[in-house]
């Protein structure tokens, strides 16, 4: 694969030649032949509250590259305050795979593949290095490990057949299934219900492996400790709260959508519509809420454990360390 977009970066700089480009676009189609020699892309991952997105901004300002976001509530337009998208983070670096869903949809790890690959085009193109960043742990793999997965159908007689088993029961036979699922993110029966059945269809249908093309990531870590996630998680929360995230989804209800497919979503969505529909008492919001995430980000460092025990190695990189030492030290990692 590396090879494959070396000749694109040759053939970009002799098109951008012949159109008698600027020196300074010529620099940076030069630089891109240089970033491909080495990898063909840079990941920034870690749990929630970690501070990536910071990370892969401060990042791409240093080697002049575009964020690829790996997140599967942040594709969703209006979904802003409750899944942390911080747009004004990235300052002037362009982002994607953000705010490409409409709420109420059921965007899926198969449609990421698709807009990831015409997204990282996308940034070859502009002359840019790709970083991608996020949480997501079936969407990281799914590129890092190059699976082409396929569009799963609905399953009326498997979704009937679990009706009314309880989240833990589901998560206990979802654990049955040996294929790549993202289990950080079920944290609802429903949520628990379309992973089961998207497993029982690639238990019946094999998924090709390596059709997606196979890119040499360079994986960094955020290795932050539990005690201060947990401080970070609590003191975000409340602020998302001031911030206006009840309003947020009451408004989201407003326009239409139904509350069942908020709840879908989970964490923030799930607890803030059981509260504005009368299910949940607002003193038991926070806790309750509270309660989800921390178990939510033990989910995600368990999912980024495993990765690292299928193959995917991950540079971990102390949260302590200022911002600068932080990108100082990706930056030397990628010259080796």
């Amino acid at each position: 694969m590396r090879g494959f977009f070396v000749q694109w970066g040759l053939s970009l700089l002799c098109e951008a030649a012949q159109q008698g480009q600027s020196p300074l676009n010529m620099k940076k189609i030069l630089y891109l032949r240089g970033v491909m020699e080495n990898y063909d892309l840079i990941t920034v991952l870690g749990p929630t509250a970690c501070g990536k997105t910071q990370l892969a901004v401060a990042l791409a300002e240093r080697i002049h590259g575009e964020i690829l976001s790996a997140d599967s509530r942040q594709v969703y337009r209006g979904m802003d305050i409750g899944t942390g998208k911080d747009l004004a983070d990235y300052r002037d670096i362009p982002y994607h795979l953000i705010d490409i869903a409409q709420p109420g949809t059921k965007y899926n790890v198969y449609e990421f593949q698709g807009d990831f690959l015409k997204a990282y085009r996308t940034v070859l193109e502009h002359g840019a290095r790709p970083v991608m960043c996020g949480g997501t742990g079936l969407y990281l793999e799914s590129v890092l490990r190059g699976y082409r997965l396929i569009p799963v159908p609905e399953n009326p007689q498997l979704r009937a057949a679990l009706e009314g088993k309880s989240l833990k029961e589901l998560t206990e036979i979802l654990q049955g299934y040996k294929t790549l699922h993202n289990t950080t993110d079920v944290d609802t029966a429903k949520r628990a219900i379309r992973a089961i059945e998207i497993e029982e269809c690639y238990r019946r249908t094999p998924v090709e492996k390596n059709a997606f093309p196979q890119l040499r990531s360079l994986n960094i870590g955020i290795d932050i400790s539990r005690e201060l996630r947990r401080e970070r998680i609590s003191a975000r929360l409340e602020k998302r709260l001031q911030e206006g995230m009840i309003d947020e989804v009451k408004g989201l209800l407003d326009s239409g959508i139904k509350a069942d497919d908020l709840i879908y979503y989970g964490l923030e969505y799930k607890y803030v519509t059981l509260y504005v529909t009368g299910q949940l008492e607002y003193r038991y919001l926070l806790k309750e809420l509270e309660v989800a995430i921390h178990q939510f980000a033990k989910r995600q460092m368990t999912w980024f454990r495993g990765m690292e025990r299928r193959g995917i190695h991950i540079e971990w990189i102390p949260f302590s360390w200022s911002m600068e030492e932080k990108v100082d030290r990706i930056v030397e990692l990628m010259e080796k």
